[in-house]
């Protein structure tokens, strides 16, 4: 889940145009049209309400979210989990929250890695992710779900590609005044708020914290791997286009 990444919801600033991300902006459709679709959203009534409403959501989570005591026992169905846990959502904040990280940091992302080359580096580093979570969490039969594996991989990326891209951030100690850091300062604190609340975390409800912090790597390594330092951007390259200067 997404729900504390509170301390970085703004837009990162790369270049005068906006850049063309069919597959990021595929992405947000797809994953906000299933939960729209879906029993977690409230709005169909096939679901019915109250108490079979909630009966609906554990069951849809349970088909298909990650649950670690049964990844491992070899079905074909659970194996595919942790790629179908990416397009599902528990809660309005959930998908909100995951979205707009997606829309800030993946645009300039995929623009970099090409669309072919973004859509396996999200699907296999969100795979990749939640299958960490769950090694880790064998035993829990707590369903997983959410895109957070995959976007923490983008993150990753987005901090070895853009360093020097600055990033509005709303600090909740500082009463949410939007500030703008470079991510090299932004992204690397808010991994390691991930590191520590990873290490508070218990099994049962809640964030998967674990999911973050290897998806986040995974990405890192990836952007450092495949791109090299040749195509780091250390700055934006020109100012932000109109009303990106608003306050």
């Amino acid at each position: 889940m997404i729900g504390n990444w509170s301390g970085t919801v703004g837009r990162a600033v790369g270049a005068v145009r906006r850049p063309s991300a069919p597959m990021t902006y595929g992405l947000i459709t797809v994953c906000c049209l299933l939960f729209l679709a879906g029993p977690a959203s409230g709005l169909n009534p096939s679901y019915g309400s109250g108490d079979a409403l909630l009966a609906a959501q554990r069951a849809y989570f349970h088909r298909w979210g990650v649950v670690p005591a049964e990844l491992f026992e070899g079905s074909a169905r659970a194996a595919l989990t942790p790629a179908t846990a990416l397009f599902v959502h528990g809660s309005w904040v959930h998908l909100l929250g995951n979205m707009l990280f997606l829309y800030v940091f993946g645009v300039l992302t995929e623009e970099r890695m090409g669309r072919f080359q973004f859509t396996l580096f999200y699907l296999g580093c969100g795979y990749l992710a939640l299958l960490g979570y769950a090694a880790a969490n064998a035993d829990s039969e707590q369903s997983l779900v959410g895109a957070s594996g995959a976007i923490s991989a983008v993150l990753g990326a987005f901090l070895y590609l853009f360093p020097g891209a600055r990033v509005t951030s709303l600090l909740p100690f500082l009463f949410f005044l939007p500030l703008r850091f470079p991510a090299w300062v932004v992204l690397p604190f808010w991994a390691a708020l991930q590191w520590l609340a990873a290490g508070r975390a218990g099994q049962g409800p809640g964030v998967a914290y674990l999911a973050h912090l290897v998806g986040f790597g995974l990405g890192l390594t990836f952007a450092w791997v495949r791109f090299g330092r040749a195509t780091r951007v250390k700055a934006a390259p020109a100012p932000a286009p109109e009303g990106e200067n608003q306050p």
